[in-house]
Formats: C-alpha cells, sequence, structure tokens
C-alpha cells in the first residue's frame, strides 16, 4: 500500500465507469439495479453478482443494496439481502455497505449491514441478518453464521468465525488508504 504499488489494470471497454466514478465490469450479474445505490468511487469485479432483484414483495420501489465509496466487490463475489419468513411470507430485508469495505474474490454475503473499513477475505461466507460494524477483519475462508456480530477493531477467523485478534487504532487510516490507493492504482490500459 505505498508508491511502489503495482498498478491494477484492465482491458479498455470490459468496465463501465459511471458518471460518480464507479468502475462495473461488463461481466458482472446485476440485477435490479434500480435497487441498489452505489455511492461512488467503487468497483464491481468481473463475475460478481449484486442482486437488488430480492426485494419485499409490497408495491413501490425499494433500495435492497445500499454501498458507499470506495468498495470493492471481488472477483466471483455474490453480495444479496437476507430473507426469512415474516408474518407468513417470504421477505427480504435491506442490505447496507459502508464506505471503504473491501470483499474478496467468491465471497458470498447476505448480511444486514457492514461498517465502514471492514475488510472480508476471499472465500467467505456472511451468514443472513450478521452485523459487522465498523473497523473489522474477516480473514479468509471464514464463515460467521446467521445473526453473528462482529464488533468493531476485531479480527475473525473459521468455521464459525470467532474473535482471534483485535486491530490496532491505526487501522482506520490504514483501511481509507489502501481502498483509495486500490481505486487509483485500478485502470484500464
Amino acid at each position: 500500500m505505498g508508491a511502489f504499488d503495482p498498478i491494477a489494470t484492465y482491458e479498455k471497454g470490459t468496465y463501465i465507469e459511471t458518471d460518480t466514478g464507479n468502475k462495473v465490469s461488463r461481466k458482472a450479474t446485476i440485477t435490479g439495479a434500480t435497487n441498489i445505490i452505489l455511492g461512488g468511487k467503487s468497483i464491481i469485479q468481473t463475475g460478481s453478482i449484486l442482486r437488488g432483484d430480492l426485494r419485499r414483495s409490497t408495491a413501490g420501489q425499494h433500495v435492497v443494496i445500499t454501498m458507499g465509496r470506495y468498495c470493492l466487490i471481488g472477483e466471483g463475489a455474490i453480495v444479496r439481502p437476507p430473507g426469512k419468513m415474516y408474518k407468513g411470507s417470504f421477505t427480504f430485508y435491506p442490505l447496507r455497505i459502508s464506505d471503504f469495505v473491501q470483499i474478496g474474490p467468491n465471497s458470498i454475503i447476505e448480511a444486514a449491514s457492514i461498517g465502514s473499513g471492514v475488510e472480508i477475505g476471499k472465500n467467505c461466507i456472511i451468514g443472513k441478518f450478521v452485523i459487522i460494524k465498523d473497523l473489522a477483519v474477516i480473514l479468509p475462508d471464514t464463515v460467521l453464521p446467521e445473526g453473528t456480530v462482529v464488533p468493531s477493531m476485531s479480527v475473525w477467523s473459521g468455521n464459525p468465525g470467532k474473535l482471534v485478534d483485535t486491530l490496532p487504532e491505526t487501522y482506520q487510516e490504514a483501511m481509507e488508504a489502501k481502498c483509495k490507493s486500490y481505486y487509483q492504482r485500478f485502470r484500464a490500459t
């Protein structure tokens, strides 16, 4: 994470850049796009899936997935809202992802909320209605069962995921710099 980090390149035309600076792979699957809000300067990589079509069955427009700024959805990651039976019918609930969040490749996310400055490693499974507070790290291959609450400044690992470490006070600045740096280095060739 510095001046000597290699530039992450992609072929020109394989990503769409929005007015707010989001870079979305043409090979990402985004269903129900009108129900998804991207905050800006986020990257959705090849093969990732965002399920905005999974929403409450009542009339009207509903925001299903909200994502903040400087987020990264890794290759092959699946992001979908959590759902459960409520008053006799199955319904979905919104998923909120804050700023400076990195979701690793091939992870499956069904959380209720993911706080700011969260890093989720590759091949993780984040169960339904999980709440990850600000500034947390989920190590690769971790499984967080339904309803888990991950506190701030913590590191989780394992299956099922458990607290294994805490983060230093400087983690917030480091994570924000890491996310901004990756976005700036992610360029078309």
